[in-house]
Formats: C-alpha cells, sequence, structure tokens
C-alpha cells in the first residue's frame, strides 16, 4: 500500500473527520468566548470596580526611556491574564454542562426498559411451525 492511500484512508476515517470538526468548532466557540468576556463580562466588572479596564492591568519592571530606543517598557501583565482566566472558567463551565447533559441523557436511556420482542409475523409463525415439523419427522 502506498504512502498516498494509506493518508487517503487515515484522513477519510471517522474519528479524523470528527476530530476536524471538533478542532473547527472550538476555534470558533473560542472566538465567541473571548468575545463575551472582553466585551460583556469585563466591563461591568470594570464598572464595579471604578472603571479599571482589566485587559490594560500590567505590573511595570522596567518603564519605557524615551529617550534611548534600547530600552524597552518590561511588564508583568496580569489584566490579560485575568481574561484569560475567566475565558478559561466560561469555557470549563460550559464543557461541564455538555459533558452533564450528555451524561444524563445516558442515564435515562439505560433506565428505560428494553422493548418487547415484536411476536414473530404469520409468514414467520408458518416457518417456525414447518421447521418444527421437519425436524419431528427427521427424529424417529
Amino acid at each position: 500500500m502506498s504512502l498516498i492511500s494509506e493518508f487517503r484512508e487515515f484522513a477519510v476515517k471517522g474519528n479524523v473527520v470528527d476530530l476536524a470538526v471538533g478542532v473547527i468548532i472550538g476555534a470558533a466557540f473560542n472566538g465567541i468566548v473571548k468575545s463575551l468576556v472582553d466585551q460583556v463580562v469585563m466591563p461591568p466588572i470594570g464598572l464595579i470596580t471604578g472603571g479599571i479596564d482589566f485587559s490594560k492591568l500590567e505590573w511595570v519592571l522596567r518603564p519605557e526611556n524615551p529617550a534611548t530606543e534600547a530600552v524597552e517598557k518590561v511588564a508583568i501583565q496580569y489584566g490579560a491574564f485575568l481574561n484569560t482566566v475567566i475565558q478559561f472558567l466560561i469555557v470549563a463551565w460550559v464543557v461541564f454542562l455538555v459533558v452533564k447533559g450528555i451524561n444524563s441523557l445516558r442515564r435515562q436511556q439505560a433506565a428505560q426498559p428494553d422493548p418487547a420482542p415484536a411476536a414473530p409475523t404469520p409468514t414467520e409463525a408458518l416457518l417456525t411451525e414447518i421447521r418444527d415439523e421437519l425436524k419431528a419427522r427427521s427424529n424417529p
């Protein structure tokens, strides 16, 4: 089997396609969560804390010196880190809710009794009778 045909077989397997779809949807979901945190969650928190923009909070270790281009500002940007932590918590909460929903559906499905087997059709009943009759004749 050639390398190209092996790759083609691998690439069209269901698991790989499902994984690709999951990654694409996950990337889109990341954009939604980032927007939710940056534009919906953080502004009211900033308003409550006195108008602070969390994304710009930083701890300056070495200030920028405009007189010399060689000295750049060095800062720990903990506000951006806080936004990222909040994004993570939102994603983790949504994943938890999805898994919880799937587990509850599985429990409901497992709790349902199996339906009783359907009665044989008239044709099946007749064939069963013929089979039993043939068995009885062949075993004297």
